[in-house]
């Protein structure tokens, strides 16, 4: 036990741009403001995609807020057998790698197993862990191996004091570029409340803090099959994040949500991003 109490002493406490300073072209870092991960919930397409990327990195440069494209190349944790899960994984990682070339934008996709992570990573800059498979031990390091940077969500089941052990794994495989992405807690059966208290708990360990402002506000196990949201909270939750004091924001968006093909009833719509962005922006200025 002595060397993982060595091993984890080396890594001390960074600013968070410190750590998004390994990303490819991250830009603003030194601008004060809140980093911001957002795009569609999967890739359907290349044209949604650059379309998303367009207008994203147009009002983040406007703001100086330093931005990481997100879209999931595949949807592996469906309620029902018919649901999308993606348009093939190879199409979908070069779509994203294509972001990532064409804009000059850090990317980021998520992973569901060790293959998975190693296949991904010659694609995206950072990988990240879903929140059902936050406690997979195998994942985690594979995706640590790779040296990308790591960012993981808080299982909907999970304490933020329990999330050290997932930060532990990742580190003690060598990697330190490791973040945490609060989502929210599960509340009965078809319901998530997020726990403000839990995003000073996970700074507390040395890595940066993302809120998640879409899925916090899903509505799972639906009847239906179909998960539920309510994005009209989306700048609400987003401004208590910020006040709270987290680093960045994680929020999924989309020009047509009403006919997305995976979480439409959770994505901000494209068009009302740049005011909401702006007012968060004013927030963060003024703390």
């Amino acid at each position: 036990m002595l060397w993982k109490q060595q091993l984890l002493g080396i890594f001390k406490k960074k600013p968070y741009k410190m750590i998004l300073n390994a990303l490819p072209n991250i830009k603003h870092l030194d601008s004060g403001q809140f980093f911001l991960v957002a795009g569609p919930c999967a890739v359907e397409s290349k044209d949604l995609c650059f379309e998303i990327a367009e207008k994203m990195i147009a009002i983040c440069e406007n703001l100086q807020i330093p931005y990481i494209f997100k879209g999931s190349y595949k949807k592996a944790n469906r309620s029902r057998l018919d649901s999308f899960t993606g348009i093939g994984d190879e199409k979908a990682l070069n779509i994203l790698k294509e972001v990532k070339d064409h804009f000059s934008v850090p990317v980021t996709t998520d992973v569901h197993s060790a293959q998975e992570a190693t296949y991904a990573a010659d694609f995206v800059d950072v990988l990240q862990i879903p929140a059902f498979l936050c406690r997979q031990t195998d994942l985690l390091i594979s995706a640590a191996k790779t040296g990308k940077m790591v960012s993981i969500k808080k299982g909907q089941f999970m304490s933020a004091e329990s999330m050290k052990h997932a930060v532990d794994k990742v580190r003690l495989s060598g990697n330190d570029k490791v973040c945490l992405i609060e989502r929210g807690t599960t509340f009965g059966y078809q319901d998530l409340v997020v726990d403000f208290r839990g995003i000073p708990v996970m700074q507390d360990m040395n890595v940066p803090v993302i809120l998640d402002c879409t899925h916090s506000l899903q509505q799972p196990n639906q009847t239906t099959g179909v998960t539920g949201g309510k994005p009209r909270y989306i700048e609400t939750i987003a401004k208590a994040g910020i006040a709270v004091g987290v680093e960045g924001l994680f929020i999924e968006t989309h020009p047509d949500p009403k006919n997305a093909k995976s979480d439409g009833a959770n994505m901000l719509d494209l068009k009302n991003m740049s005011q909401m962005l702006f007012r968060l922006a004013k927030i963060r200025k003024s703390i």
